[in-house]
């Protein structure tokens, strides 16, 4: 427990963007929680669901006037959403009078090309090959100085959205037409967040508007790394692992923590995370790197770094370690040292699980209040996140990745990986999803 904080008794303003119920409970639970008052800054749907692409100049506006108005003055503003929130937080903060990370130095991680050029000079043994192309000018895949197969996706984006695997020529051209019709959704707000920086010219060049090639590395065990920075001091706090399903591996079956990665690989893993972000400025925020590991050649790959805690991970430090990491997300935001217990939590493992499909389909039927009571009866530590309606068809979702539409999220915990998976199993059939596809059925992918 932080002393700092214990010695201060005041209530502090905490301003969420995009504050939704189960991040919400979740908050509540961290410690000095009694000391804290949140509030929503956006709604879940305004930033993560926006009509259209989002606007950050209105947003900012809209929130300065909204804080300006407000009755308490904030301490702090947070955000566990990906983009734009994790980019635009260091402007509501600066607009609020509010200590944060700079613009720049958020960009140095989340600027897909200004990063690689970055782990280029840091970290050059964990970088694979890239290039940064416009998609409306690029004639051909052989303008690009990499081999098939090679992953291509806009300079910004989140959530896999517009990730495609190129194998060959016709796959390159599938995905510039699918690229070109939706990169406004990334692009124009990218931008706006560009134009309030100080970049080199040559980043300032490669707008949202771009995309970037990269060498294939997915072929090992994927894993995350989640840490932060306090006062110049880097402290990488546990690692998580992504398990992988579907075509070409490309979409998350489930979120395991504590990884299970050789512990001199975790090391390796850690240092590359520190001094990825001591370069490039960051400081008193959140962090988490992805990376990935392939076991037969034991080759280490950086993947990216985002300027956040992952919320998908939240669940899984509280049940494992006793506390959510969106303590982390506050107190260093508040200017304080965060202090997280270790493997004090109530399971030995915990996992989130996305439930998802691989061929469209219209919800038939998705679980009741009965049904997730009865979850919770058996599994008290469940979570359940439906993300569709009766009646909705898959292929409408917003920001799905490019080979499967993710419609449930599951958390859980268990004190080994066989009582995980098969608390899974009996959890996913108790919920009772039904989909209709031409009169096939129930076609939930395992």
């Amino acid at each position: 427990m932080s002393q700092s904080r214990g010695s201060d008794k005041s209530v502090k303003n905490i301003f969420v963007v995009g504050l939704d119920e189960l991040n919400k409970s979740l908050l509540k639970t961290v410690p000095h929680a009694q000391y804290y008052r949140f509030h929503s800054l956006f709604t879940f749907d305004e930033v993560v669901h926006p009509d259209g692409p989002f606007d950050v100049a209105k947003a900012c506006k809209k929130a300065e006037a909204w804080l300006a108005a407000c009755e308490h003055r904030p301490d702090a503003i947070v955000g566990y959403w990906d983009f734009p929130t994790s980019t635009m937080l260091p402007i509501l903060r600066e607009n609020a009078g509010l200590p944060s990370p700079s613009l720049e130095s958020i960009l140095r991680l989340e600027h897909k090309l200004w990063a690689r050029l970055q782990h280029q000079k840091v970290v050059p043994h964990l970088t694979p090959k890239f290039a940064a192309f416009d998609p409306f000018s690029i004639e051909s895949d052989e303008a690009l100085p990499l081999y098939y197969p090679f992953w291509i996706k806009p300079i910004r984006s989140h959530s896999s959205f517009l990730g495609f695997r190129i194998d060959k020529r016709q796959a390159f051209e599938d995905a510039l037409e699918k690229i070109r019709e939706r990169i406004q959704f990334v692009g124009k707000p990218f931008n706006q967040i560009m134009e309030r920086a100080d970049l080199p010219s040559e980043i300032r060049a490669v707008d949202g508007y771009h995309c970037i090639a990269e060498e294939i590395i997915s072929d090992g065990r994927q894993c995350t790394a989640e840490g932060y920075v306090s006062n110049g001091r880097i402290v990488v706090y546990g690692i998580v692992d992504s398990h992988r399903e579907g075509k070409h591996r490309s979409s998350f079956q489930r979120y395991q923590y504590p990884s299970s990665l050789p512990m001199s690989v975790q090391e390796e893993i850690s240092a590359a995370s520190e001094a990825v972000v001591h370069a490039s400025g960051y400081d008193n925020a959140p962090f988490n790197v992805e990376f990935f590991w392939d076991e037969d050649s034991e080759r280490l790959s950086l993947l990216e770094v985002n300027a956040r805690i992952s919320k998908s991970h939240s669940p899984l430090f509280q049940m494992v370690d006793g506390v959510s990491h969106h303590h982390v997300m506050i107190e260093t935001a508040l200017g304080q040292e965060p202090h997280l217990p270790h493997r004090q939590g109530r399971f030995r493992m915990a996992a989130k699980f996305m439930l998802r499909r691989y061929s469209d389909a219209v919800v038939k039927r998705i679980p009741n209040q009965e049904d997730i009571d009865r979850v919770q009866a058996r599994y008290p530590e469940a979570l359940v996140r439906i993300m569709v309606k009766e009646g909705q068809r898959l292929s409408r979702l917003a920001w799905q990745d490019a080979y499967s539409f993710e419609f449930a999220e599951l958390f859980l915990g268990a004190n080994s990986e066989k009582e995980l998976l098969d608390k899974y199993q009996k959890t996913r059939a108790m919920l009772g999803f039904d989909f209709e596809n031409e009169g096939t059925l129930d076609e939930i992918a395992h």
